[in-house]
């Protein structure tokens, strides 16, 4: 009802049944192993990961030692250091991350962070000007600084040092800049690419801690517990949407369980408007806390999510995360109708098999990056959207897994098709002249694919497997939930039930629905809800079949609203059963 095809995931190819006979799992669990390539030597780790096995000597990357022989000697000297951060989820949590290490460990910093509309995207000439006369020593740039070739050469050139903490894809020159800590330059040989930005900040946090506890810095203090911290690492980690595999998967479960002991004040205080009752996991971080953090760049003040997510203050921290609802709501209203009219403009006009692009006057540039990941959900496909205005175009694009999106932005800048641009692997930003977008367009597509296609793309619904009705029980739960957590590159399960009867509807909440299904003999019942469905195809066709046989695809969560082991299917899609 959704207009989706339904694809298998994968196959296993037999290895499930291998990883299920040497390691005594369950069926289902080595059977979905597979379908996400992991291998046989690799499932212990996957199940149990631990930061002791997967985290790197952090001076594996190129100028880390610069980087921390320079901020060693700032907090040494008591100089003050601006962390200029970016306005995403991935860019409030590595600098928080900085403020709070800078805190404990006894050094002056502070935070700026560029207003999305009048600064754009990363560092800029007149604001890293305007903070050397202030009095910053050193800028620390966290999520952006890579590409940032104008505004830090101007920097240097006034005698302000600077060091890039980042992780998009570089050109092989790169800026001037004291240090340049990236796993993505062209020329390192780091095997942790896939980290984001605030996974990078971590390691400069493990390498400065390091560093001053040898200099002797820690003999009349105490030493920070870099741990407390991970669950800063974990939101940033899995709102950048970086594969949840190797060391990211480590920092993420172990920053999970230190976020449930909410030991950090605006993480508590986001899952409390947030209306969050069970115990943090990674859907809350993703769907959650992070769209709130994210909309004070989106659609209020930047610096919202790093001043929350660093404060210590309780009563602050419920302030700025109740402003920050009020933004997501806001941000929620306004991504809606430019979704709608992305998806008509895709679907009116001809679109490249390897791109999705759709350009409009009047799009706000604050909710594009969270369309453009809309359309490459629903199509499978890289996408950009871009918003035109005073002759200008703010883009931003999302891609999926093997088609590098950053690199192809670059390539575009560098022949003059773009006014700047950037990104790493799965996503991407940039600034088009409007005379400029169809040229892009064409750029982008011939780059990622094989050229224009007049066929209209035709999204997809990944299915891992298909259950009955008796089938959605705690204990299966119980099994996925050693996947956990998921994210990109171990997706939630979703499964298909055949032919279920729907034997009960009715409207709940806003504009969703609650459904009682069951298998065709009455004896298998399984509760169901959809979301914010009520206007739509899927909604009304919901609604219009009690009584009748469907087909129901979704994911299976705890129902925490009636407690104990009641199991609830969220609905992802709905189909006729033919015939």
């Amino acid at each position: 009802m959704c207009g989706r095809r339904w694809r298998a995931r994968g196959t296993d190819n037999g290895g499930g049944a291998l990883i299920c006979e040497r390691l005594a799992l369950p069926e289902i669990v080595g059977r979905l192993l597979a379908q996400r390539g992991i291998g046989l030597a690799e499932v212990p780790s996957f199940l149990a990961p631990r930061l002791r096995d997967e985290l790197p000597d952090p001076m594996h990357l190129r100028d880390m030692r610069p980087a921390v022989e320079r901020l060693v000697r700032a907090i040494r000297d008591g100089e003050r250091v601006v962390v200029f951060g970016d306005y995403d989820v991935d860019g409030a949590t590595s600098a928080a991350l900085l403020l709070r290490f800078f805190a404990a460990a006894g050094g002056r910093a502070s935070v700026y962070v560029p207003d999305r509309l009048r600064e754009g995207y990363g560092p800029n000439a007149p604001a890293l000007l305007r903070l050397k006369t202030e009095g910053a020593a050193v800028v620390v740039t966290v999520d952006c600084g890579a590409t940032a070739h104008d505004a830090l050469g101007q920097a240097a050139e006034a005698g302000l040092e600077i060091i890039v903490v980042d992780h998009h894809v570089t050109e092989p020159l790169l800026p001037s800049a004291l240090a340049l800590i990236n796993p993505n330059r062209l020329d390192e040989t780091s095997p942790h690419g896939a980290l984001a930005a605030v996974g990078v900040a971590f390691l400069l946090v493990v390498a400065l801690n390091r560093a001053l506890r040898e200099a002797g810095w820690y003999a009349g203090r105490v030493e920070p517990d870099l741990m407390q911290w991970l669950d800063l690492v974990a939101l940033g980690t899995v709102c950048d949407v970086v594969p949840l595999t190797g060391l990211n998967r480590a920092l993420v479960a172990q920053g999970l369980k230190v976020a449930r002991r909410g030991g950090n004040p605006g993480l508590k205080a986001l899952a409390a408007v947030g209306g969050v009752t069970s115990p943090l996991d990674a859907y809350h971080l993703g769907f959650v806390l992070g769209p709130r953090v994210n909309a004070g760049g989106r659609v209020g003040a930047a610096d919202l999510g790093a001043r929350l997510l660093a404060t210590d203050d309780p009563a602050l921290a419920a302030e700025l995360a109740q402003r920050l609802d009020g933004y997501n709501r806001e941000r929620r209203e306004i991504e809606a109708r430019t979704l709608d009219a992305a998806i008509e403009a895709v679907e009116a006009g001809p679109q490249s098999p390897a791109l999705v692009f759709v350009a409009a006057e009047g799009w706000h540039p604050g909710v594009i990056g969270i369309v453009a990941a809309r359309l490459k959900e629903r199509y499978e496909r890289p996408a950009c959207v871009v918003a035109l205005g005073e002759g200008v175009g703010r883009g931003s694009g999302r891609s999926v897994p093997g088609i590098a999106l950053g690199p192809a932005v670059i390539a575009a800048r560098q022949a003059g098709l773009l006014v700047n641009g950037g990104g790493h692997a799965m996503a991407a930003g940039f600034t088009v002249a409007a005379e400029q977008v169809e040229a892009l367009r064409e750029f982008l597509a011939e780059r990622l694919g094989d050229g224009l296609d007049s066929a209209p793309p035709v999204p997809e619904l990944a299915i891992d497997g298909a259950l009955s009705a008796a089938g959605a029980v705690a204990g299966l739960i119980d099994h996925l939930d050693k996947l956990a957590p998921f994210g990109a590159a171990n997706p939630e399960p979703r499964f298909a039930f055949p032919g279920l009867c729907v034997a009960h509807v009715e409207p709940v909440g806003t504009g969703h629905l609650r459904c009682t299904l069951s298998d065709l003999g009455g004896t298998a019942r399984l509760k169901a809800i959809a979301f914010r469905v009520a206007e739509t195809p899927l909604g009304k066709f919901l609604a219009a079949a009690r009584g009748r046989a469907i087909h129901v695809a979704g994911h299976l969560r705890r129902d925490d609203y009636r407690g104990g082991d009641a199991v609830q299917l969220v609905i992802d899609d709905a189909a006729p059963v033919e015939g």
